[in-house]
Formats: C-alpha cells, structure tokens, sequence
C-alpha cells in the first residue's frame, strides 16, 4: 500500500509521505484507528492542502477495504475548506459514538422513537428501523431496497416518517423538488440518502426520473448514461444510493417492486404522538452517532453476511430484504426472528393484483375445470369468460365482450397460439388445455387447481371414455356406443352446447 502513495505535490507544506503511508496502515490493522486525533490531525491536513493528493489518498483506502469512504470523508471534513460543493453544509457532520453499540438495543432505541412519532403497525415500525440502519452500510452491500412510505389517505404522518428518517439515516438528502438532470448529478456526487416527499406528483411531472430511481437498486447495475457537455458527450452516471419515497396510493410498479412497503394509517380517537418539530435534537443526534459507530465496527460483518432468503416471499421481495436481514443477522438478539416476521408480514399484506395477463390465466383455467373440457373452441371460450360478471372480459372490448382476436393477442405473450381442434364434424379455431398447463405453473397461485379432465391416450385397439377419471358411470351418459378408433388418439372433450366425444387430431 506505501508504494501506491505517490509523493506529495507539494512537499514542504504537506507531512511525510512516510507518515502517511503509517496512517493508512494503521487503519489497515485497526479501523478504530480512525478515531485517533493524530491520524486525523494528519488526513485533514492532507485533504485541506492538496485536494488532488488527497483524492489518491482516498483511492488507497478504498482499496485497503477496512474503512468507510463515507467515515472517512466525514471525519476529515475542515468546516474552513471551501470545497465549492459544500458538503459540510448540505450533510453536518456525525461524530461516532465513543464506545462500542450493541446492535440489538440501537435497533430497540430507533423503534422506539419512531413510534413516538408515528402510527404504524409493528412490522412497519420495525422494518423503518432496520431501513434506517442499513442506509449506513451502504458502502457494502449491494442490493439497496427503496423505503416506499405510502398511505391510503392524507395526514396519515407519511412526511412525519420521512422526517423521522431525515434525522437518522447516513448523509440524507431531501430532494422533493429536485430535477432530473440534477438527480443523477447528485447521487453520482454525494452518494446520498435520497428522501423524497410526495413521489407521485413529482414522478407525474418528471416521468423519465423513474429510470433513476429504478436503476439505484442492485450496485451492480446502478449507472443511467446522459449526454453532457456543449458536444453531447455520452457519460456514465453511478446512481447507487440509499432512497426514500413518500406518497399517497401506489407508485409504480417496477419502483413497488424494488420497494419495502412502509404503510401508514390515520390516528383513532385517543391515539396520541409527538410532533416532530418538537422532538429534541440530542436524541436524534445520539442516534446517530451510535448508528455511525455500530457502522464503522460491524462493516466486514455485515458485507460477509448470507442470511436464508424468507420461506414464502418471491425473489424479488427477497432481493428487497437482502441487506435488512444482513444488518438484522449482525445485530443480533430477536432482531433476525423480528425482521423476517416483518418481510412476511409486510409482503404478505400487500396483496397485490394479479396482472391482467395472470387474471386471465386463471378464468381460462376455470373454464376448462367447469367444464371439464380439453380442449375449447375460440367462441365457446370467449362466451364462458364473458359470464363471469366479477371479470372485466365482459366488458374488455369498449364495453363489449373481449374479441377473439384480443384473447389471441394477450394468450400470445404466453406463448400459446390459438389451433385448429374438432367439435363433432367442424373444425374450428380454438385453444388445448394443455398449451395452458405451463403457463398455469408458472404463473397461477399454487392452490390454485389444475385437475385436468382427461389425458390423450393411445387406446390399441380398444374403446375408450373421455369421461373415465373426471366423472363416476352415472354423471356422463353415452349416446353411441363406444368404438375403436382405428390407431387413432382419443383427446378431451371441447365444449359445444353439451357435451361430446372429441378427436382432436386433425385428419391423416
């Protein structure tokens, strides 16, 4: 590492190469050594006179991987530099505790302020808590789940959390007005924590920042390109950040999707808290002071951390709580029983809608069991779907039922094409169940039934029933007699005012 510090710029103002090089070893063995007021003294000096030897300095650290950049930056931050960014301004400094924080009890202090504050069910609350302290390791971990704070009315104390939350999480950032061009800017710059109030209107006026918002989850994949400059240079913007989103209703789907669901609700009759205004800043200020040294000691711990991803939740609600159970594992006592209660608890209570494509699905799949058919012409289809009154199918089509040719065109993005099967003596266009059986899989709720009527069988020679393991002898009655069918396949039954034996496949 000494032979990657280059020699000072400017030799008789700055210390030693030497001692510098000490400096950054020290910090390698022990971090704590950061704390220290000589090696302090010493970077501060550094940063001070030369900002361009500092900046290499930097990068040694960054590579000595034992530091936070973030601390660093902070604690050798000079309130008499002029940087012309004004970092010291836009983010006050947070002197870290003096003595080593228990993890489990900083988490049971952060749940009991924001109850204080806030009216929120527990998973909520905790899950606010966990969010808080994740932000402060976000130099090394790689998934950075959005806090969607969201309510289904106004003066539910949504801004409150937020505010809450301003006063708590690592280098924050309110930026409710802020402009897109300025947004990547800022998140390439400060690596911030983004806190944005009233997301909904802002996303309404300034559609292309969703694509920034999104790109920030995963730090793998966190830059967005723009064109700067009086030529219009391409540029890569590192977008990787912590971010907070505040708003009445649902936000977008792909931003929902990268989100932990912090829900709110308006105070009962009774329900009492504190005005945030009124809050007293030194408890806030202990706060975070223990959230910066709980950082600073259990940085290596949370970075190796592979918590077990919650039976239950999908992958993606997983990749969201990827970093909150690695700061809940860390910190240790009821906290990892707590904080995977809280992801079951909260995903579970969204209850999202089906897409349109999935609801589809499932009423075809309820055609085929009520009917008890294996296959279905195009028309029969649409008929049996537009008796549903609770479906929109019946009203799909500009209020008319849903046309064959947009049945074909959603069924398409599944891979399923309508085909040509055999209702008696015709030929019409329809559909298979089992061009359905994965798409039912894959997409459709596991308790949801897929009993299919009957499977398509060679028969050698021998009469066959459709109905043999769908109905007992009594339900279904023959009209004709049951033949051979000369090496033929006996399929389903496709459904055509009652029901008849089919063969689906076509003619020889």
């Amino acid at each position: 590492m000494t032979a990657s510090i280059p020699s000072p710029l400017v030799p008789e103002a700055m210390p030693a190469p030497d001692l510098i090089a000490d400096a950054l070893a020290k910090l390698k063995q022990d971090p704590g050594a950061l704390f220290e007021p000589e090696v302090l003294v010493l970077l501060r000096q550094v940063r001070k006179i030369d900002p361009a030897y500092w900046a290499r300095i930097r990068y040694a650290a960054k590579e000595i991987k034992s530091v936070s950049l973030v601390e660093l930056d902070k604690l050798t931050q000079d309130n008499a530099i002029d940087g012309g960014e004004g970092d010291a301004e836009i983010f006050p400094e947070v002197a870290p505790w003096p003595n080593p924080v228990n993890g489990a009890e900083l988490l049971e202090d952060l749940t009991t302020i924001i109850r204080r504050h806030v009216i929120a069910d527990p998973a909520t609350i905790h899950a606010a808590a966990l969010w808080a302290t994740f932000t402060w390791f976000i130099d090394v971990l790689n998934v950075a789940p959005i806090a969607n704070i969201t309510a289904p009315e106004k003066r539910c104390g949504k801004t409150v959390l937020l505010g809450v939350l301003t006063r708590l999480v690592c280098r924050p950032l309110s930026a409710s007005n802020i402009a897109p061009a300025a947004l990547f800017r800022a998140l390439q710059l400060w690596q911030p924590t983004l806190l944005m109030d009233e997301v909904d209107a802002f996303l309404a006026a300034h559609e292309e920042a969703r694509g920034i918002l999104n790109a920030g989850f995963t730090r793998d994949a966190a830059y967005v390109i723009r064109c700067v400059g009086d030529d219009h240079t391409p540029t890569r913007f590192n977008v990787w950040g912590a971010k907070a989103l505040c708003g009445i209703g649902k936000i977008a789907d792909t931003l929902a999707d990268r989100s932990i669901p912090l829900r709110l609700r308006r105070k009962l009759t009774g329900e009492r808290t504190e005005k945030i205004r009124h809050a007293d800043p030194s408890t806030f200020g202990e706060l975070a002071s223990k959230l910066a040294r709980f950082a600073i000691d259990n940085r290596e711990a949370v970075r190796a951390a592979r918590p077990p991803e919650v039976e239950g939740l999908n992958d993606r609600a997983n990749d969201c709580w990827e970093s909150l159970l690695a700061v809940a594992e860390v910190a240790g006592g009821n906290w990892p029983r707590i904080a995977r209660s809280a992801a079951v608890s909260l995903h579970g209570l969204e209850e999202e809608a089906p897409s349109t494509g999935a609801e589809l699905l499932a009423s075809i799949q309820d055609v085929f069991d009520g009917k008890r058919a294996n296959s279905l012409s195009t028309t029969t289809l649409l008929e049996a779907l537009a008796e549903d009154e609770e479906a929109p199918w019946a009203a799909w089509n500009h209020g008319k039922p849903m046309s064959a040719h947009q049945l074909a065109k959603r069924l398409s993005e599944f891979g399923i094409k309508p085909t040509t099967i055999r209702v008696g003596l015709q030929t019409p266009k329809g559909y298979k169940r089992e061009q359905f059986e994965e798409a039912f899989e894959r997409y459709l709720p596991v308790d949801s039934p897929t009993t299919a009527a009957t499977t398509p069988q060679s028969n050698n020679y021998a009469a066959y029933s459709a109905f043999a393991s769908a109905t007992s002898a009594p339900a279904v009655a023959d009209e004709k007699s049951l033949q051979a069918n000369n090496h033929g396949t006996c399929c389903g039954v496709a459904d055509q005012k009652g029901v008849q034996i089919e063969d689906s496949t076509e003619y020889f």
